[in-house]
């Protein structure tokens, strides 16, 4: 067990991770050596495995620290000033999703994990998965956004957002409107419940 740790801490640092507003993602990798003095190759693997995911887990806290929020500040601004946003935030790195795990022969481990932009805007506002009204739902699965100059934050609107230079092939045919950014906020948009909104900026 103290090897696994001693790996983590030195691997953390080789961690890579990028934001990507276009796929809604925050991602990093980590890599995980295997302990030589583990019994079995199993368990060896075993160890590498979570001292990867460690590193990553690490690496995406970090990096979603530094993410801009409405309103103004980092995301960290808003960790330090509410415990339980630092929480939700925390909660959120802990159940990463794998994107991809590669073992090496020498029973090392690469990973990638990422936190949805969206899982860190629902930490900030407290508000959990947003729910359909009685009686169904009614609205697009996609709405575009243009007319929105300025740069990328979490939780410029109240519902799941992409940000893009030019609207996808897939959302060619959504429904546009037009919004306008004001102190990292979209006005003049009231998000419905299941959508998804395709900010395209200029």
């Amino acid at each position: 067990m103290r090897v696994a740790l001693v790996a983590v801490v030195v691997l953390s640092g080789t961690a890579h991770a990028d934001v990507d507003w276009a796929s809604g993602l925050v991602t990093a990798d980590g890599v995980g050596v295997a302990d030589r003095h583990a019994p079995n190759p199993a368990v060896a693997r075993g160890t590498s495995r979570r001292g990867a995911e460690d590193a990553a887990k690490k690496k995406l806290a970090t990096e979603l620290a530094a993410l801009p929020v409405a309103g103004g500040g980092k995301l960290a601004d808003k960790a330090r000033a509410d415990k339980a946003v630092a929480e939700r935030v925390a909660a959120a790195v802990d159940h990463a999703l794998t994107v991809a795990a590669e073992p090496e022969t020498d029973g090392a481990w690469r990973v990638t994990l990422a936190v949805p932009i969206e899982a860190v805007r629902q930490a900030v506002a407290g508000s959990g998965p947003r729910t359909l009204p009685a009686g169904g739902d009614q609205d697009p699965p996609v709405m575009i956004v243009e007319g929105v100059a300025g740069k990328p934050a979490v939780g410029a609107l109240d519902a799941a957002t992409l940000w893009v230079r030019d609207v996808p092939a897939w959302a060619k045919d959504a429904p546009h409107v037009t919004g306008k950014l004001a102190k990292g906020r979209i006005e003049g948009i009231k998000p419905a419940p299941a959508t998804l909104y395709v900010i395209v900026t200029k």
